[in-house]
């Protein structure tokens, strides 16, 4: 079956539920036994069946069901965040003495984990440059056990050669894991790739209407057992509530992704034109770097990127615009209905790469508004850009 049908079915069983369409939520902790002998089995493969409500329920369960059958995988781990995600991915694969190498183009708690958490562990992060591509085989260490890619990069968009990059990581036994919350699991299939682990920030695009925390980790039956166990011996639990919300936002991502893509699509090419913008941060345009692998690697783009200001316009002007939007509030996340904006600049977040340009930035999460009024909302906002 495509994708588009296995996600609407994957997780759910309404013949073990009276007929119901969706799967019941599971508000548990304690977990009870038959017997002496049904408690003892249980113990003995804990991260398979029901046997503690931090473990899984049936309500993460069916979540899980649903990302693998999203994402290629054969298992998921669902987590309470996305944070705790891409910890969760990491943690279990690496100890004192170790080493990792992360995108210097990845999401800003990622970098904050390696510089801070990892650290103090005694692991060593290198960033590298996002655009490296298998190039990165001449910074693998005898003691690198991960690659972590980003693909596009936070912010800035860059898409990285993720199989020219898996190459070279398992050409030296290095695990590869993604970030994969821009393509949703929907638009990039990182196991095809040649990734061995994804995670996404499940608050995004799965439950899609900002209302939700969440995390998910892809992955193969091989690294199942030890990262579920790492999770579970760090306490990282997912919702049920919140479980429940991501399974009603996968049976509709393929229809709310082609209205971002679509919005977006229109909006940055209407972008494109204006006098006040230099730059479109945009995979799908030429001006992105790595552009020709988001065409190859690629099914199609949500609804979120950047775009770079004329080096003219100052703090106070850019404040000016963004203060008086009305479809466009300003929030850190984006993947729910709305519309969103932020001021950023990438300068002070890079290790080892420099950046280009001087002006101003700003990522724009294209909502599902209707086209011509967000049009309308930019167009009221560049004139209070160029009035102030």
């Amino acid at each position: 079956m495509k994708k588009e049908t296995r996600i609407l079915h994957a997780g759910r069983n309404p013949k073990d539920n009276f007929g119901i369409v969706n799967p019941p939520v599971y508000h548990a902790s304690t977990v009870t036994f038959p017997s002496v002998d049904a408690m003892h089995k249980a113990g003995q493969n804990p991260t398979e069946g029901i046997y503690y409500g931090r473990m899984a329920t049936p309500t993460s369960q069916a979540l899980e069901e649903a990302v693998a059958s999203l994402e290629g995988a054969d298992r998921a781990i669902a987590v309470q965040s996305g944070l705790a995600a891409i910890t969760g991915a990491i943690l279990p694969f690496v100890k004192t003495g170790d080493h990792i190498l992360v995108t210097d183009s990845a999401y800003f708690p990622t970098k904050k984990f390696c510089d801070t958490v990892l650290k103090g562990f005694g692991v060593e992060t290198t960033y590298y440059d996002p655009m490296i591509g298998a190039g990165i085989s001449a910074l693998i260490q005898d003691n690198t056990k991960i690659v972590f890619t980003e693909a596009p990069g936070s912010l800035t968009f860059e898409v990285q050669d993720i199989p020219a990059i898996a190459k070279a990581a398992h050409d030296r036994d290095v695990l590869v894991i993604i970030d994969n919350t821009w393509g949703a699991g929907y638009f990039f299939n990182a196991f095809e790739k040649g990734c061995d682990i994804s995670v996404q920030a499940a608050t995004k695009y799965i439950g899609g209407h900002s209302d939700v925390m969440l995390g998910t980790i892809a992955l193969h039956d091989d690294l199942y057992k030890k990262v579920k166990t790492y999770v579970y011996g760090m306490g990282y639990c997912a919702a049920p509530d919140d479980c429940y919300l991501a399974q009603r936002g996968i049976r509709t991502l393929p229809a709310r992704l082609a209205i971002h893509q679509d919005n977006a699509i229109k909006m940055a090419n209407w972008l494109k034109e204006r006098p006040e913008v230099t730059r479109i941060l945009h995979p799908a345009f030429d001006d992105c770097p790595g552009h020709e692998i988001w065409k190859r690697d690629f099914t199609g783009a949500c609804g979120l990127f950047s775009i770079v200001l004329d080096e003219k316009y100052t703090d106070r002007a850019v404040a000016a615009m963004l203060d008086g939007m009305e479809l466009f509030p300003m929030g850190y996340s984006w993947g729910g209905y709305e519309s969103l904006i932020i001021p950023f600049n990438p300068q002070g977040a890079r290790q080892v790469t420099e950046w280009p340009d001087k002006g101003p930035c700003l990522r724009i999460h294209a909502g599902q508004e209707n086209i011509e009024d967000l049009l309308n909302d930019l167009e009221k906002g560049f004139a209070r850009l160029n009035k102030a």
